[in-house]
Formats: structure tokens, sequence, C-alpha cells
């Protein structure tokens, strides 16, 4: 079993959830996802691949494409890598009890490791500065995730860079609310779980 993902099982009851459980060997990669999370509040949840688990942040406002926001993102406990396909409806009393979509999803490059620094994904994970380029099917570009509180819930923030995929203009989350998965919106997904 992974360590890595002790919180993780710790905080479930996968007899009342269908959340994956992991355990597996994770096919190695660089992927991300962005889940669409409506549980007590909603946000958003991005997802980086980084070794064998996804490494997580909760994103109240979501990511923006416009190089001025700064998103707070807070770090979570790191999930399996097959939750990079999960969707559907975490049941009433289990944590993060609410409805889940895969809001974009994709392949992310290292942007560290071309600069000088060189580091790799979980050398600037513990540096407290991720720069990544996102090859999703709604968000291109750089990003960058930087530290700016450590602790038992890490607060970090997440900046949309300025380069050729910043549009200050653009508001994906508000005008593409459906899943990159099924096409679905958090209502038909929760009113198929209900059936």
């Amino acid at each position: 079993m992974n360590d890595k993902l002790d919180r993780y099982h710790g905080k479930r009851d996968f007899g009342k959830t269908g959340e994956p459980k992991g355990g597996g060997q994770a096919e190695p990669g660089r992927r991300f996802v962005i889940q669409k999370h409506d549980a007590s509040r909603l946000h958003y949840d991005l997802r980086l691949q980084i070794g064998d688990v996804l490494v997580s942040w909760a994103v109240p406002k979501g990511p923006s494409t416009d190089p001025r926001d700064k998103r707070l993102a807070i770090q979570t406990e790191d999930h399996p890598v097959d939750y990079l396909d999960f969707e559907g409806v975490i049941p009433e009393g289990e944590y993060g009890a609410g409805t889940v979509l895969v809001w974009d999803k994709g392949e992310y490059r290292n942007l560290r490791a071309d600069k000088e620094d060189g580091k790799n994904m979980a050398d600037a994970l513990d540096d407290g500065l991720i720069e990544v380029w996102l090859e999703g099917e709604k968000l291109t570009g750089g990003y960058a995730l930087k530290r700016i509180r450590a602790g038992d819930k890490p607060q970090w923030l997440l900046i949309k860079m300025d380069d050729e995929a910043a549009d200050a203009r653009r508001r994906p989350t508000s005008t593409e609310p459906k899943s990159v998965k099924s096409g679905r919106d958090l209502d038909e997904i929760a009113g198929q779980e209900d059936d």
C-alpha cells in the first residue's frame, strides 16, 4: 500500500463511497485533472500527478486565465492516480460529500526542469514553487503554484503566467461549466446518481 495515501484512505469508507481506492501500480506520466466539486462549498480541485500520486489543491474560485488573478489554493491530501477519471456523487456523511465532475484534464510539462536550477516536480513541491505548462481541453499555458503558508493545510497561490494563452477576458469556470469526460453538468451527474 502507498504510504502517501494514508490520509486519503483514513478519511473514506470505501464501502460507502464510489471514489477509487488506489493502491495499484500507477502508470508513469505527467497528467493533471481539475475537478469541479459541489461539496459544502463549490470549488475546484487541481490535481497534478507527481510520482505515483495526485498532489491536490482545493481552489475555491477555480483557475483563471488572467495573470493578474492570484487564486488561493489549499493543499489537501494526495489522491490515487486513478482519481484522474473520477466523476460522480460522494454520499452524505462521507468526507467531501457532494457531486464531482471532470472539468478539465490533460498533460503537463514541468517548466522548472528547463531552468537553471533544473528542479524535478518533487523538489519543486518541497521548495514551494511549482511552474507547469498545462495542455488541457479547456486550459493551456503556464501556471505557477507558490506556497505562501506551510503547516497542516499549506496555502498556495495559483497564478496564470503571462504567455500567449493568457486572456483577461476569458472566464472558463463560468462559460464552460460541463465535464470534459461526460459532457454533463453537476445537476445531470447528481440526477443520474439518484436514478
